[in-house]
């Protein structure tokens, strides 16, 4: 969790072409300070069977900017798609359009950041949750 000099990260994704949690995708966590000009990385993590991640590293006193990047390929290239979406294209080149999601965002110190991540073959989106 957070503290006064540090905020504090957590994530879900929901799987929106089936309406179900997305487990097991690997999920990178990496952060910068005000003046760094690159990220360093801090580990990661996989999500549950509830498509949650648990135990993200913790970010380091001074981060500024934190940077999620989801292994949205993998994920969908393990999927055994039952059915085909109607509007699905007939063939596709690889088990996802957006073989990863890299989401970059702004942190304070003593905030928590919760960013969901809802997803589909063809197209994601995110947001600043509770």
């Amino acid at each position: 969790m957070s503290t006064d000099t540090t905020a504090s990260v957590s994530t879900h994704i929901l799987d929106t072409s089936t309406g179900r949690p997305a487990a097991s995708v690997t999920v990178a966590l990496a952060a910068r300070g005000d003046g760094d000009a690159q990220y360093v990385a801090l580990g990661g993590s996989a999500t549950d069977a509830d498509g949650r991640c648990k135990d993200l590293p913790a970010l380091p006193e001074g981060t500024t900017h934190v940077r999620l990047v989801f292994d949205t390929e993998s994920y969908f290239s393990s999927q055994k798609q039952a059915e085909v979406q109607q509007d699905a294209p007939r063939a596709r080149d690889s088990g996802a359009f957006f073989p990863e999601v890299a989401v970059a965002f702004a942190v304070t110190p003593g905030e928590h950041y919760h960013v969901p991540l809802l997803l589909n073959p063809f197209g994601y989106s995110v947001y600043r949750g509770s």
